[in-house]
């Protein structure tokens, strides 16, 4: 193995070494720096290009002057821009803009795409699948940028104006929306015409009851989960990753996972109105969370008995579920003070931008902020990556159901469920990882358009502002963390195919 990541680490050194090079003489090779000081009418016109001449080392010939480059990043420098500013500096403030964008949209692109690629393939030549597949080609031949103009209009807006005018969904909306719920699931569902029958009609009153109930409450203005919410979604949480995990006839994960559950609800009123207000800084609660994993993680060990693995993970998914819930919740609260401040002026979902300039609050309104800015460029993302995931599940899936072992699994008397999680969908993970290694490692790179319909600061513009000036260094220290990451993704796919796949063995 240690064999294996230093040849390929070794290689991809090389690679690196020769696409950088070809890079920075392209770009230094497009245009003239010097242009806009040769064309200023400045009277220490002279001066000026003599000391951005010597601030570029623009008297060296661009084949060798990649070598003065290459050395300063030895060390650790990517230089300075055409105006003088650390590109170190702004590389630091760019990834992490562009990184806190796409690592939202990578996780949730992902999470989606491969449930519902999934279900999809469960349930081949239904109705969902039919509708799924079409819904994934039209976001799939969108150009992102067109995505991004229609979320701006139909989702920021649209949605911006609603709270404006009346902030409750009109009878038809209501209406609409049931009927859509209750088909949906209605697809979902195997069964016979009678079990869908019966499957929407619950579905269509649910909804309708739920969209209902928002509207009387007047939720959309004053969203929140309460303590109820919470603990639907706690308990549904427990019982679905038991069903999932171990299935339900394992009482020791059920039970470790209801408790996990209980304890999480238990905790609901001290979170919410004492400890919460303690929690000032970011790194707090990330450290909530690792908490909440181990004490989760605790009690699957205690409740799991002789095979504690299954109990473990079901009970630290539920717990870091319902946790996520509870601070969902937390965040609800403070959605009318953000709203209603001087600096939103009640249109809270934000077009362009990472945040509020001079907005004040604590660290769940700075929470709700980010929000508003990173919904609409994510949603672009998800929605273009959504459907690329989409559509290789299921096709996987559906080639290893095919297979002779599936076969076999399924005469040995095993159940459907069993067959699909254990025998199935770890090797249809296989070529997904492929997919997905890709996907992280270019996705710094190819949120340039979005973040530039956005207007985001991050990753893409200090790619722009380096080829529209001609400026090497800012485009170079792009195209390095781009090439970089692409590099890493890949080796860590390869070792994933052997973490998935006990016959591949990487030597």
């Amino acid at each position: 193995m240690a064999t294996f990541v230093i040849r390929r680490l070794i290689a991809s050194v090389f690679v690196l070494l020769a696409a950088t090079y070809l890079m920075y003489n392209l770009v230094a090779l497009s245009g003239d720096p010097l242009e806009e000081l040769r064309q200023s009418t400045a009277p220490n016109k002279e001066q000026l290009i003599e000391s951005r001449t010597r601030l570029l080392n623009l008297d060296v010939p661009p084949p060798l002057r990649y070598f003065i480059w290459f050395g300063a990043l030895l060390r650790g420098d990517f230089g300075v821009t055409i105006e003088g500013r650390s590109v170190n500096a702004l590389l630091e403030q760019a990834l992490g803009s562009t990184l806190q964008l796409v690592t939202i949209s990578t996780i949730v692109a992902i999470f989606l795409g491969l449930i519902v690629g999934i279900t999809t393939a469960l349930r081949q030549y239904s109705g969902y699948d039919y509708s799924v597949t079409f819904v994934s080609f039209l976001f799939f031949s969108l150009p992102i940028f067109w995505v991004a103009v229609l979320l701006k209009q139909f989702v920021a807006i649209g949605f911006n104006d609603f709270l404006q005018s009346q902030s409750q969904l009109p009878l038809v909306a209501v209406a609409i929306i049931a009927l859509v719920s209750g088909a949906l699931w209605a697809s979902i569902i195997p069964g016979s015409t009678k079990r869908k029958a019966i499957t929407f009609a619950i579905a269509l009153a649910a909804t309708a009851g739920i969209l209902t109930v928002m509207n009387l409450t007047n939720w959309f203005s004053y969203p929140a989960l309460t303590i109820g919410g919470v603990a639907i979604m706690g308990i549904g949480a427990a019982f679905g990753f038991t069903a999932l995990i171990t299935g339900l006839k394992n009482r020791r994960a059920l039970i470790a996972a209801l408790i996990v559950a209980g304890l999480g609800i238990a905790l609901y009123y001290p979170f919410q109105f004492s400890l919460s207000f303690y929690v000032t800084e970011w790194w707090m609660l990330l450290g909530l969370a690792v908490l909440t994993a181990i004490v989760s993680g605790a009690i699957g060990w205690f409740a799991g008995g002789v095979d504690r693995g299954p109990v473990i993970r079901v009970a630290i998914f539920t717990g870091i579920t319902t946790a996520f819930v509870i601070a969902l919740d937390r965040f609800m609260m403070v959605w009318d003070d953000y709203a209603s401040s001087g600096r939103i002026r009640g249109r809270p979902i934000a077009t362009i931008g990472a945040s509020t300039p001079n907005l004040e609050g604590s660290l769940w309104v700075e929470g709700v902020d980010i929000y508003t800015h990173l919904l609409l460029p994510t949603l672009a993302l998800i929605l273009i990556s959504f459907a690329t995931y989409t559509r290789y599940s299921r096709a996987s899936l559906l080639e290893v159901l095919n297979q002779d072992y599936i076969r076999t699994a399924r005469a040995k008397g095993l159940s459907e469920r069993t067959v699909v999680v254990r025998h199935a969908f770890r090797n249809a993970l296989i070529p997904i990882a492929t997919i997905v290694a890709f996907d992280i490692g270019g996705i710094v790179g190819g949120a340039v358009i979005t973040e530039r319909v956005f207007g985001w600061t991050g990753m893409g513009q200090l790619f722009q502002n380096g080829l529209e000036d001609v400026d090497p260094n800012p485009v170079m220290a792009f195209f390095v963390v781009v090439g970089g990451l692409a590099i890493l993704f890949n080796l860590i796919a390869d070792l994933v195919y052997a973490a998935l796949d006990p016959r591949i063995r990487v030597n």
